[in-house]
């Protein structure tokens, strides 16, 4: 390893995974930034197999919720992509947390405001085939979720949104 190739911050990554005695082989790369080496470096300390997201592909923000998918014992394959942002992992992974069905949005075509809003029809059972499409934006979906909770609630006798 050449000291000449890392800025002061990956070094100081790179030092901590030795005082932690974790494979510093597995990030020690100038590919990686800092954060990065972080978060496989924290894997590699919770003895996570961290291959899923030890890839430059990843930003630091994408290796995180995958790593955290990985400490909750996921099914992290689902969302381990790098078309995803960080933010649609975030969804899908608390999806995967609540034990929603998320495969009816885990798809790069959605934004995570479009798979919140499935994901708030699945937790209130709804049919959310009506309004998972790509083709309708996050308020179009809110709107349609929304009538559909209020013709659900007018039955049961409530009222929401």
């Amino acid at each position: 390893m050449n000291r000449e190739n890392f800025d002061e911050y990956q070094m100081n990554e790179i030092s901590a995974g030795r005082k932690s005695h974790v494979d510093v082989s597995l990030y020690a790369d100038p590919k990686y930034n800092n954060d990065q080496m972080r978060q496989i470096r924290r894997g590699l300390e919770e003895g996570l197999d961290v291959s899923a997201y030890a890839d430059p592909k990843f930003d630091l923000y994408q290796m995180r919720e995958i790593r955290w998918g990985l400490e909750n014992s996921l099914d992290i394959s689902i969302y381990a992509d790098p078309e995803y942002d960080y933010a649609q992992m975030h969804m899908i992974r608390k999806g995967l947390e609540k034990g929603l069905d998320v495969s009816l949005y885990a798809d790069p075509q959605f934004d995570f405001v479009q798979m919140d809003e499935i994901c708030l029809g699945l937790e209130k059972g709804l049919d959310v085939s009506i309004y998972a499409d790509p083709k309708y934006n996050h308020l179009k979906m809110h709107e349609i979720r929304c009538d559909m909770e209020k013709i659900l609630s007018f039955f049961q006798g409530g009222l929401s949104c």
